[in-house]
């Protein structure tokens, strides 16, 4: 099956492949302050997750199987063998799965603003329900509000307005389906399959996945480490560009001679 994912590529032909994966309600242009620095050393592939963005909005069930699968099937319509991964939030999740179920794929990870079980289930179906009963702009003030520290809000509406309009875009019924993925995810157990080398970053003021969530996944992967980013709550890649794109550059090449 040719995947379902639409996907936007940057960097140089024949650089180590770089995939980013994005978070609940955003799409590949959530990575846009890190691609100037990144670009310039890997190639960079960023996607939608089904019912997101561009990609393809199948009818649910979703499961965070599902959703890792479709990634997997989609480097191998590219015929790549291995890459790196950076994920936030919902990213992040695929990434674990990813991580644990195909560790031969994935070189070195960055864990961004993300949690391993992410409860109470009801919390996920009540919000699935209220979208597709009413659609994204009923939870769009709420979500948007655990994005980005009331500072930033302040300094940078645009920014926040930007973000906004890219939740709102979301088909309701694939935010939703992701939702329900969310709630019946509990990758801790998978955590101690993971072996590639993995830096875990937190937003200092982040109350969606606050730091504990961080600590728990470091806590379960071998070797993990615990990066924590201040004046950033959920999306700290906006938020702090900066030093999350100094983050990643640093983990990635940590390995000199990867290719």
């Amino acid at each position: 099956m040719t995947s379902r994912l639409h996907l936007a590529v940057d960097g140089p032909a024949g650089a180590p492949t770089l995939v980013l994966g994005s978070s609940l309600g955003t799409a590949a242009a959530m990575w846009e302050p890190q691609i100037p620095a990144l670009a310039e050393r890997f190639r960079i592939i960023r996607y939608d997750h089904l019912g997101h963005g561009r990609s393809a909005v199948p009818p649910g069930p979703y499961t965070m199987d599902l959703l890792g699968r479709e990634l997997l099937r989609t480097l191998d319509d590219l015929d790549v063998p291995w890459v790196h991964y950076a994920g936030l939030s919902l990213g992040g999740m695929v990434g674990m799965w990813l991580a644990a179920h195909a560790p031969d794929r994935v070189r070195r990870m960055v864990l961004v603003c993300t949690s391993a079980s992410l409860g109470p289930p009801g919390q996920w179906h009540q919000r699935a329900a209220t979208v597709r009963a009413s659609g994204l702009p009923a939870i769009a003030d709420a979500v948007v509000a655990r994005w980005f520290t009331p500072a930033f809000a302040t300094a940078r509406p645009d920014v926040v307005a930007g973000h906004r309009a890219m939740l709102t875009a979301t088909p309701p019924d694939g935010y939703a389906a992701c939702c329900e993925a969310i709630a019946a995810m509990d990758l801790r157990p998978d955590l101690g399959r993971i072996t590639a080398p993995t830096l875990v970053v937190a937003g200092a003021d982040d109350p969606a996945t606050p730091v504990e969530h961080a600590r728990e996944i470091v806590g379960g992967i071998p070797r993990a480490r615990l990066a924590v980013v201040d004046a950033a709550a959920h999306l700290a890649n906006v938020e702090q560009p900066e030093q999350v794109s100094r983050l990643l550059l640093d983990h990635l090449h940590e390995e000199r001679g990867d290719r």
